[in-house]
C-alpha cells in the first residue's frame, strides 16, 4: 500500500540535505530561522486501518531514527490519537531541529559543521571581528589541515598592521607564506582584508603590497626610429619607461595576436604595439600616441570587435584593419568557432564594423 502523506525518515533526511545544501554556508554567518520544525504528516484513522503493517513499520522507523538521533537538540515530538476503531495511537508527529548542528547531524554532516563553526569561531575571534562573514568559505573551514588556517591568521594579521609596506609578495616575511600558497588563497585573504578594512579593492590595494610593472610589447618597424634607440627592434618594458621614449612615430599599429606582431616587415615611421587583449586603456597613459595615425588589428570575431570598441574610448582615432565583411567571407577556410561570443551592445564600433559584429553575434554565417 502507498504511505498515503506520511514522512519516512529517509525522505525527511532528503529533505534536510536540500536545506543543507542551499542554506550551510548562510548558517555559519547565523542566518536561518530556528528552531525549524519538520511536519510528518502522520496517517489518519482510515489510512492506518487500510495499511496497519505499513503504519507500524513507519513508528518503528522512527523510533529507530530516535534512538540515532545526535545531540540534544534533535527532538522528536510524538502526538497521541483516540481513534473510535483503533483505540489510543502514539504517532510521531513533528521533529524539531535546535539549530544547525543538530541538522548537520542527522544527516551524517556533525563533523565538518564542528570543524567549520570551530574554525570561522577562531578566526572571529583571531581577528577581533565577532561579525565577520565566512560562509562563503565553508567548504576551505571545513576540510582545510590545522596550519593552513595558523597561515591564514598570519597573513591577514601582517597585512592589516602593514598596510603600506610596498613590499613584493616574495617578499613578506610571514612564516610558511609563499607565493604558491598566496595565489591559492589570494581569493580568501583579499575578503578577509576587505572586511578588516571595510574597504573594496584588489589585494594589492588593500594591503600596500607592490604591483608588479605592467609590461608592454614594443616593435620599432623603422630602420630610423631603432638607431635612435640603439639599435634596439623589439622591446618589453614597463609602460611608465615606455612612455618616457618620446618617440614620433608617424603611424602606430596596435596588434593583438603577438606572432602576427612579430612577423611585420619593416615599415617607414610605424611602431607596433601587441598583444594587450582587454586591457587596452594603458595605451592612454603613451603621450607620444596621441593625436598619431593608429590601426588596431584584431582577431576578426566578436571579442576583437569588443576590443575595438573599448580601445576608442582612449584612442578614438584608432581604426581598424582587415576586420570587414570581405576579408571575413574571402577566408572561409580558416574560420574557427568562437565558443564564447560577445553579445553586448558596443558603442564604439563604425556603422560598417557594427554589420560584422552584429553578423557574427547573431551567427549570420553559421553558429559562433
Amino acid at each position: 500500500m502507498p504511505e498515503a502523506g506520511r514522512l519516512t525518515p529517509t525522505a525527511v533526511a532528503a529533505l534536510l540535505r536540500r536545506r543543507w545544501t542551499s542554506g550551510h554556508r548562510d548558517w555559519l554567518d547565523g542566518g536561518g530561522a530556528w528552531p525549524l520544525a519538520v511536519l510528518l504528516k502522520p496517517p489518519t484513522e482510515r489510512e492506518t486501518a487500510a495499511d496497519p503493517t505499513g503504519v507500524r513499520a513507519w513508528v518503528e522507523a522512527w523510533l529507530q531514527a530516535q534512538r540515532d538521533a545526535a545531540g540534544p537538540g534533535a527532538e522528536l515530538v510524538w502526538t497521541e490519537r483516540q481513534w473510535p476503531g483503533l483505540g489510543r495511537q502514539r504517532l510521531p508527529e513533528r521533529l524539531v531541529l535546535a539549530g544547525p548542528a543538530d541538522l548537520a547531524a542527522w544527516i551524517g554532516e556533525a563533523g565538518p559543521w564542528a570543524r567549520a563553526q570551530g574554525r570561522a569561531g577562531s578566526i572571529r575571534a583571531g581577528l577581533g571581528l565577532p561579525g565577520l562573514a565566512l560562509g562563503r568559505h565553508f567548504d576551505w573551514l571545513a576540510s582545510c589541515p590545522e596550519p593552513e588556517l595558523k597561515r591564514l591568521l598570519a597573513a591577514v594579521h601582517w597585512l592589516a598592521q602593514h598596510p603600506d609596506s610596498g613590499l613584493y609578495l616574495r617578499q613578506l616575511p610571514i612564516a610558511g607564506m609563499d607565493t604558491k600558497w598566496l595565489a591559492a588563497n589570494r581569493a580568501r585573504v583579499t575578503d578577509l582584508l576587505r572586511q578588516v578594512r571595510g574597504a573594496e579593492g584588489d589585494l594589492q590595494a588593500l594591503s600596500g603590497l607592490r604591483r608588479e610593472p605592467d609590461l608592454l610589447r614594443l616593435r620599432l618597424l623603422d630602420p630610423g626610429l631603432r638607431r635612435s634607440l640603439g639599435g634596439l627592434s623589439d622591446l618589453t618594458a614597463p609602460v611608465a619607461e615606455l612612455a618616457g621614449l618620446g618617440l614620433a612615430p608617424a603611424r602606430v599599429l596596435l596588434v593583438e595576436n603577438l606572432q602576427t606582431g612579430l612577423a611585420l616587415p619593416d615599415l617607414p615611421g610605424t611602431v607596433a604595439l601587441m598583444a594587450r587583449g582587454y586591457a587596452v586603456e594603458v595605451y592612454a597613459a603613451l603621450p607620444w600616441l596621441r593625436g598619431r595615425p593608429c590601426h588596431y588589428w584584431g582577431d576578426l570575431d566578436t571579442h576583437g570587435f569588443a576590443i575595438l570598441s573599448r580601445l576608442r574610448q582612449h584612442l578614438p582615432q584608432a581604426r581598424s584593419l582587415l576586420m570587414d565583411t570581405e576579408t571575413l567571407l574571402a577566408h572561409r577556410e580558416l574560420w574557427v568557432q568562437e565558443e564564447r561570443p560577445e553579445t553586448g551592445l558596443l558603442l564604439g564600433l563604425t556603422d560598417e564594423e557594427q554589420q560584422v559584429y552584429a553578423g557574427l553575434r547573431d551567427h549570420r554565417w553559421g553558429p559562433g
